[in-house]
């Protein structure tokens, strides 16, 4: 031994020396932890050589063995260890908001430990909560080696005894517990077969109560495999729920409760290999480092708030991207008819964006107190919003939100560097750039002369300028690309965009998962009212288009009232909006009667373009994020990618502005084939 290791086995010596003469388990364990526990949490090669100098100790000192070897087995069976084994990864059992508000209230003000339970302990022994960190790092090979060389073949067979009886009672409680969330009656209408046949939740339970009570160690043997087939039938249902949430919905709740069952189950697997491993004498080493180190994670992460969070919205999230990204895949063109198309749906809602800026300039005219001029600026903008989307009209900044998710998947199915999926996810890209670069054209060439013409008339019908001299160079002053702050503006505007598609997903998921159309249906007076026909066409069209309706509205309300929130908090928070800062450039150019000076042109082009950019860019950026975090998709060819797009541009670059005649040849596959 070097002395490094010799230093670390005089202190843990003088620790056993410490409590050779009073048995205090707790704090013996909690000071070798201590002595193991690195200086810092990566510094895994000090604590694996803390560890082995603990097992050279245990090795060369037989009494030290004893000594450790019984108080671990005192803590396991005279401290209440049975809540200890039944945390399974921090869950509990509880609502999602309480336990948000129970890990806040943790953090702020810790919960007292009472020295009675084991549980509670473990917050003495675990005192940062890095140490998962080092303790997980460290190999199991090197704990495996701890437990053998503390000879628990030698321990006293009662405190064994005591120890294997605890983990029986706590395979029944997790039994127990498993068969109750089986009849949730979230999970049983998501799986209503579970009351049509033999639940295997019930049934793992019956099968647990055989093993229990079995006194034959071959029948034991038989028994516990007929648990795992249970429980693995058990998983199999929860997988099943989770695929199906794709087109019947999801809700935290449910979210929730298939993440108690699959902690549990596995828990209660762990448990009985132990049980099984004990029975038939065989090492349950490998069983046993891994429920330590996922008891050591529980406790580190017990009121971790942003992984509770994440992990709870996993599947909420999946669900939400897979509805914007089967609505962006209508914003995606592919040939002619279909860009020309979304030329036509950008030019029509270019039309409804001058007249709501048009609205937005006569509101502020009337100098309502800010609350009330916020609410009618969401109105306005929110009703627009609406009717664009009823009258299948297309904002160009929408696009962003929705086309993401779709990448996503793309990018997803190109993860693996294969060469068609690669030339798949450069077309799509391809294509999105095309049809976002048409949209925005489509909203802009409309917007402008519209907000010109609505001009003219207010001239001719009154007599007067709609816009005055001074607020033509205010709205101009508003877009200045250097001393406004526009862009900065047209980011908050995307972060907006992007809030709105997680809106439009969530009430799709909404509508489908607590089946609001049928419920429509139902209703009496609605029947009555429209008829049973007519009310069918009008639920089957809440079914396709609630979600899209509430991310425009919502979307409306959020530019409306982003300026009196600016207001409320005295920062200079507003929006930029491509479509409306290019209607409000057709208002002021009329009202200055076209009197521009080439550097207010100049000025007001890179204005738009910065904003059209900051909308893009963050709705964009933000929405690609989340979809491919909540796919769990890990792309590492970016620069792969980004050459494939670049050689699409040198080659083909009319392809981003103006879709080809025909269909890519096959023989431009090859162009895009990744260097090996």
């Amino acid at each position: 031994m070097n002395n490094k290791v010799n230093s670390h086995t005089n202190l843990m010596e003088q620790v056993f020396e410490q409590y050779a003469h009073h048995d205090d388990a707790p704090r013996l364990i909690a000071d070798l932890v201590a002595q193991v526990r690195p200086a810092k949490p990566e510094q895994t090669d000090s604590a694996i050589k803390s560890i082995q100098a603990l097992c050279y100790l245990l090795s060369t000192d037989a009494e030290r063995a004893r000594q450790l070897r019984s108080a671990i087995l005192l803590l396991l069976s005279a401290y209440n260890p049975l809540s200890l084994f039944l945390i399974a990864r921090h869950s509990v059992f509880t609502g999602f908001f309480a336990e948000m508000r129970r890990r806040i209230a943790h953090k702020i003000l810790p919960e007292a430990i009472d020295g009675d339970y084991l549980v509670d302990l473990f917050a003495i022994f675990f005192t940062k909560t890095t140490d998962e960190l080092w303790v997980n790092t460290v190999p199991d090979d090197v704990w495996s080696q701890l437990i053998k060389v503390m000879r628990f073949d030698l321990a006293d067979k009662e405190l064994i005894l005591s120890c294997q009886q605890n983990l029986f009672a706590a395979s029944q409680v997790l039994s127990y517990r498993t068969a109750a969330l089986g009849l949730e009656p979230e999970l049983l209408r998501n799986y209503p077969e579970l009351e049509q046949h033999s639940s295997p939740f019930i049934m793992q339970q019956a099968e647990l109560a055989e093993f229990m009570g079995a006194q034959d160690v071959d029948n034991a043997h038989t028994d516990i495999k007929h648990i795992l087939v249970m429980l693995d039938q058990c998983k199999a249902i929860v997988a099943k729920v989770r695929r199906n949430s794709a087109l019947t919905g999801t809700s935290i709740h449910l979210t929730q409760l298939l993440q108690r069952i699959l902690r549990q189950i596995e828990r209660l697997e762990e448990l009985l290999s132990i049980l099984h491993c004990f029975q038939h004498g065989q090492s349950a080493d490998a069983v046993i480092v891994k429920l330590f180190k996922d008891l050591v994670y529980s406790e580190c992460h017990k009121n971790d708030l942003h992984e509770y969070w994440q992990e709870s919205m996993e599947v909420m999230a999946v669900r939400v991207t897979e509805n914007a990204s089967r609505a962006g895949e209508h914003y995606i063109t592919e040939n002619r008819s279909e860009y020309f198309a979304l030329m036509r749906s950008a030019m029509g809602a270019g039309v409804i964006i001058a007249l709501m800026a048009m609205f937005k300039i006569v509101l502020a005219k009337q100098h309502f107190a800010p609350l009330a001029e916020a609410i009618f600026f969401s109105l306005n903008y929110g009703i627009g919003f609406m009717l664009i989307h009823i009258l299948h009209f297309t904002v160009a900044t929408k696009q962003p939100a929705m086309t993401a998710a779709a990448i996503a998947a793309t990018i997803d199915n190109a993860s693996d560097g294969k060469t068609k999926d690669m030339h798949n996810l450069v077309t799509t890209v391809t294509n999105t750039m095309r049809s976002q670069a048409v949209a925005i054209f489509g909203n802009v060439v409309v917007a402008i002369p519209v907000a010109m013409l609505l001009s003219w008339a207010v001239l001719y019908l009154s007599g007067h300028h709609f816009v005055t001299p001074e607020k033509a160079h205010k709205l101009l002053s508003e877009i200045h690309p250097f001393t406004s702050g526009a862009f900065f503006y047209a980011a908050i505007a995307g972060v907006c965009l992007f809030l709105s598609g997680l809106i439009a997903g969530y009430h799709d998921n909404l509508a489908v998962y607590n089946k609001i159309p049928q419920r429509l249906k139902a209703i009496k007076w609605l029947q009555r009212l429209l008829g049973v026909e007519r009310l069918a066409r009008v639920a089957h069209y809440v079914e396709h288009n609630l979600g899209a309706l509430a991310g425009n509205f919502y979307f409306g309300c959020l530019l409306g009232g982003m300026g009196a929130f600016g207001l409320l908090l005295g920062l200079p928070i507003d929006i930029r909006h491509i479509a409306f800062s290019s209607a409000f450039v057709g208002f002021a150019s009329f009202g200055l009667e076209f009197m521009l000076t080439w550097q207010m042109v100049a000025y007001a082009a890179l204005g738009l373009a910065l904003i059209g950019l900051g909308n893009l860019m963050v709705s964009f950026g933000l929405a690609l994020y989340v979809a491919m975090k909540s796919r769990k998709v890990r792309f590492n060819g970016w620069r792969l990618l980004l050459r494939n797009l670049g050689s699409r541009l040198n080659q083909h670059p009319a392809e981003f502005i103006f879709p080809p005649r025909d269909l890519m040849p096959e023989a431009l596959v090859n162009e895009t084939e990744p260097e090996v």
